[in-house]
């Protein structure tokens, strides 16, 4: 079920949302609780119900490590967390390794030996990377007794949560769960509906009408080089920066969906982007873009190895192996892993500036920092690095336009980067600048009703970072 669906913004979430304070008002706390996680595994068996058994199993499993993490700090203790950390992540890894990538693996094989006696078609559960990662982290925080002890319904609310289920944020322990414990009608209430329809209103403008009206513009141009149609400068630089701005867009919109939808509950998830396009170096760029997943492959990956100083260059080490693995996370191709790749060598190379005493100018390394992810986001759309590699032979062309250049894709275009590099984020624009008013919940109401005819009147899209 789509957040950009007829289905969920008529029947599923004004349903959930009177049983939940419903059952609130009548059972209290943990009855509303329970409501909550129940429509949350409604909507992720909706998808495909065989996989709700996966996403149950995960939830338990991880509980049941959780607790048996932590509780003791003797030395054998100690040496049994071990062991116990250990057989987690196996376990998280291993299913997260099996769905996602053992086709890739088992493909990779046979493109190296030539051969075709193997082959796996593994359908990828929705939301596996994301509920995996944040699972991981609570079992790690555990372990180093930086986790209380949960009981299952806080525990299976706080990873079923449906905002944040599919496409995150990728939410700690500590940021949701002490909420559950909060009276969903405290002071404040119509504050947060008001904020949450706002920031969902302009999540859902972001995909429906500039994410989708990109990838129209978009899928046509990759399609045509993957079939073997020769691709302009014009053409190869316009449908990279289309889609730079489309994934950013399609993703950001569902992140403000999830906000939103989490403020109708009574919660607050953290941001998961601060305008990455206004940056002005690599680093910036990724300390602005999915946060949440940054923040974890920083605490959880980059830092760990960074800390050996015994190891030479271990700093560079840990991008280059985080990056690397930020771009298989991104998606079981050889695509994926080089564009990590490429963006871990350009933060090698901006920790290298930045610790001397050249400064680019403002203007030059915003240029600079764009264009190069520009570049990379070429790999990121590919199907194979032929169709890449095709692209950036014609960005390389230099010659002068002779397509047929419409005025309205340009215009998209411009207008989308604008917003995204000048326009305010969509949490500074509901939270530090509108103040509530009648004026602005017309307003809202009007958006929201028009939104909802627009995407029964087109084909429903799903985001970008499904596939993930």
């Amino acid at each position: 079920m789509l957040f950009n669906s007829q289905a969920f913004l008529l029947a599923f979430l004004p349903i959930s949302l009177l049983i939940y304070y419903a059952c609130f008002r009548q059972f209290g706390q943990r009855a509303s609780l329970a409501v909550l996680v129940s429509a949350s595994l409604f909507f992720y068996a909706w998808w495909n119900p065989l996989f709700l058994p996966l996403l149950v199993g995960s939830m338990v499993v991880n509980y049941a490590i959780g607790n048996a993490l932590g509780r003791s700090m003797n030395h054998s203790a100690k040496r049994g967390n071990n062991v116990v950390l250990l057989l987690g992540l196996v376990f998280n890894l291993g299913l997260l390794g099996y769905f996602k990538y053992a086709g890739f693996l088992v493909n990779t094989v046979n493109t190296f030996t030539g051969k075709q006696d193997i082959a796996l078609n593994i359908v990828l559960p929705l939301g596996i990377s994301f509920f995996t990662f944040q699972q991981i982290s609570y079992l790690i925080d555990a372990w180093r007794r930086r986790a209380p002890d949960y009981d299952i319904l806080h525990y299976s609310a706080y990873v079923s949560f449906f905002p944040q289920l599919i496409s995150g944020p990728i939410v700690r322990h500590r940021e949701l769960i002490p909420q559950f414990e909060q009276s969903p009608t405290r002071d404040g209430l119509f504050e947060r509906l008001g904020n949450g329809a706002v920031l969902f209103a302009i999540g859902l403008f972001k995909k429906v009408v500039i994410a989708d009206s990109l990838g129209k513009f978009v899928d046509p141009i990759f399609a045509g080089v993957s079939a073997g149609q020769e691709i302009t400068a014009y053409a190869a630089w316009m449908a990279s920066a289309a889609f730079s701005l489309q994934v950013y867009f399609d993703f950001s919109g569902y992140s403000d969906m999830a906000l939103g939808l989490a403020l109708f509950f009574g919660f607050h998830l953290p941001f998961n982007f601060n305008a990455p396009f206004a940056a002005t170096d690599l680093r910036e760029f990724w300390q602005r873009w999915h946060m949440t997943l940054t923040r974890f492959l920083r605490d959880y990956l980059f830092v760990p190895i960074a800390r050996h100083r015994e190891i030479p260059l271990s700093r560079f080490l840990a991008i280059t192996i985080t990056m690397l693995l930020c771009g298989l996370w991104h998606g079981a191709s050889w695509t994926f892993v080089v564009w990590g790749g490429l963006h871990g060598l350009g933060l090698a190379v901006n920790t290298v500036f930045s610790k001397s005493r050249f400064h680019l100018p403002d203007p030059v390394g915003w240029i600079l920092t764009i264009g190069f992810f520009v570049v990379c986001a070429t790999l990121f759309r590919a199907d194979s690095f032929a169709v890449a590699v095709e692209v950036w032979q014609g960005m390389m062309t230099f010659e002068l336009p002779h397509d047929a250049i419409r005025g309205g894709d340009v215009l998209l275009v411009f207008l989308a980067g604008l917003i995204a590099a000048k326009g305010p984020t969509s949490q500074s624009f509901v939270f530090d600048h509108l103040r509530p008013t009648r004026w602005l919940a017309i307003a809202t109401g009007f958006l929201l009703t028009a939104m909802v005819l627009f995407v029964g009147a087109n084909h429903e899209q799903e985001f970008v970072y499904f596939q993930f």
